[in-house]
């Protein structure tokens, strides 16, 4: 969701940049729909820019919002001004994210009624605390008295395989390019540099200290700090 960068995003802003917050399709306040891969959300990515005229992005990505990043950059080079891309790799990763869907398809909103309640049926699900904060904050008041989630998790759930999905062998982008990827993460490794750099020939690597894969969140000053070195 879009509010979980409000904070960056206003820092941005601060520094001049126009910023738009997006919510990719099932997520947030966007729409929901059953068509679901990279290459959609590539194209509603090119929709939204078109819409709001906006011609050299600054584009900024992070887990799948950073494969769908990666794709639009190669398909409309022209449009991206720098590319930035945390804690995701172009590669292809394996369905990682049962636990996390299986805990979220246990909400029974006929019964919960508090976001304390839902928090104590994920525990059983997601250990850490902080990601199902992030995960809870995809709830909401639908009505008075009843709870709902914003993303479309049906979708999400029947499609979840098409989310680990590599970068097309063809994809490259040649303008300049930064990977950021948290020291307590796993999901960039060593190894993946030379995958990175197939795709990404300008591409630098910076690694944020005692950060896992919600980096952005977990040390928003030095991830700060690893933006703006770079836009500069």
């Amino acid at each position: 969701m879009g509010d979980n960068w409000k904070s960056l995003g206003s820092q941005f802003a601060e520094k001049g940049y126009e910023v738009h917050l997006v919510d990719q399709r099932n997520h947030g306040r966007s729409f929901h729909d059953s068509d679901f891969s990279y290459d959609v959300l590539s194209a509603d990515l090119k929709n939204y820019c078109d819409t709001h005229n906006l011609s050299s992005v600054v584009l900024l990505g992070h887990s799948m919002g950073g494969k769908t990043a990666m794709l639009f950059a190669a398909q409309f080079p022209e449009m991206v001004s720098k590319l930035l891309i945390a804690d995701i790799s172009p590669r292809f990763y394996p369905i990682h994210h049962d636990a996390i869907l299986e805990g979220l398809g246990q909400l029974d909103f006929s019964e919960l009624k508090s976001r304390g309640a839902a928090d104590k049926v994920m525990a059983k699900y997601v250990s850490d605390v902080g990601t199902r904060q992030f995960l809870l904050k995809n709830l909401y008041w639908k009505e008075k008295g009843q709870l709902a989630l914003r993303m479309n998790l049906e979708v999400l759930t029947d499609r979840v395989e098409e989310v680990g999905d590599p970068l097309p062998a063809f994809a490259k982008f040649e303008g300049d390019t930064l990977f950021l990827r948290g020291d307590k993460s796993e999901y960039i490794s060593s190894q993946d540099e030379e995958i990175i750099n197939a795709h990404f020939p300008k591409a630098n690597i910076v690694t944020i200290s005692n950060a896992g894969h919600w980096l952005h969140a977990e040390n928003p000053e030095e991830f700060y700090e690893a933006v703006m070195t770079f836009l500069s």
